[in-house]
């Protein structure tokens, strides 16, 4: 179904671009919109079908490239599938968006080939989805120096704390830790992001609840008991984890730019449809009115 914003969109990128939009659009209101108001009301998440059903359609691949499984898209694309999808709902935007730019992203901006190569073709596929353990009960904005702590043991890390507000945690696959591994480096290089499967001894996850939006996205805590990995699971460089951090989180801020672009949307087509419904003074759709043209 055509929306308003589909016109200005359509003279503003390239024809592919607004084709991949129209297939993400049209995927919203045929699959997605009729399903919302159950899941609302029976207060579920994001079904495992519909999850498969947007893999199907490439969003989970959406920035890997194509020799790799998936559509080699950029920044721009990952907007109008926010766009599109959050038009209906957010909850289900940020479900491949999350996984795409926080999970994704840090993998092929700082992976090794080793781990690209290992895990890049089923993140493309949906066949796993990696989240990002940043946040902590006590740390928001101070995110450059995490309470969690991995520390050397030979030839392993031991890794113990817990992350909290991680998005598509109960779907994930592995969490990308950010952890404190040297409290006494100059500030910037005190910690490390590590790869860590969600299925190791002493990870264990539970669904954060009592939101009051973006209520059918899985939004979890994560901790760590004693987790042992090995220098393979780094990713980036050891003493490298504010970089990892701040390059994934710039281009997650543009999607969050998209989820309420289609958002307004949204609203600007219920109320351009309602005033041209409701009547009043001698029958008049309100729509005719200048002040309301005037705020429309």
């Amino acid at each position: 179904m055509s929306r308003r914003i589909d016109a200005y969109l359509k003279n503003l990128i390239s024809e592919d671009r607004f084709s991949f939009y129209e297939a993400v659009r049209d995927f919203s209101d045929e699959v997605i919109a009729p399903r919302l108001l159950t899941w609302e009301r029976e207060h579920q998440l994001v079904s495992d079908e519909a999850i498969r059903e947007m893999a199907e359609l490439g969003l989970f691949g959406l920035p890997v490239p194509e020799d790799m499984g998936g559509q080699g898209g950029d920044h721009l694309d990952l907007v109008l599938m926010g766009m599109a999808l959050a038009y209906h709902s957010q909850s289900v935007a940020i479900t491949p968006g999350a996984a795409v730019s926080l999970g994704t992203k840090p993998l092929l901006l700082c992976g090794n080939e080793s781990q690209r190569k290992e895990h890049l073709p089923d993140l493309a596929a949906g066949k796993r989805m990696f989240v990002f353990g940043l946040s902590e009960p006590g740390r928001g904005s101070d995110a450059a120096n995490p309470q969690v702590t991995a520390i050397r043991d030979g030839k392993h890390w031991i890794i113990r704390g817990e992350k909290c507000w991680s998005t598509n945690a109960a779907w994930a696959s592995h969490v990308v830790v950010h952890a404190l591994t040297d409290p006494d480096a100059p500030n910037g290089l005190r910690s490390t992001c590590f790869i860590v499967p969600m299925n190791l001894d002493g990870v264990h996850y539970q669904e954060m609840a009592g939101k009051k939006v973006w209520q059918q996205s899985s939004t979890g805590s994560i901790s760590f008991d004693g987790v042992r990995v090995d220098d393979s699971a780094i990713l980036g460089e050891e003493g490298g984890g504010f970089k990892v951090m701040v390059t994934t989180l710039n281009g997650g801020r543009l999607f969050i730019a998209g989820l309420a672009l289609g958002s307004l949307s949204f609203a600007l087509d219920r109320c351009s449809k309602y005033v041209q419904e409701r009547e009043q003074f001698d029958d008049l759709p309100i729509g005719r009115f200048q002040r309301v043209q005037d705020v429309i």
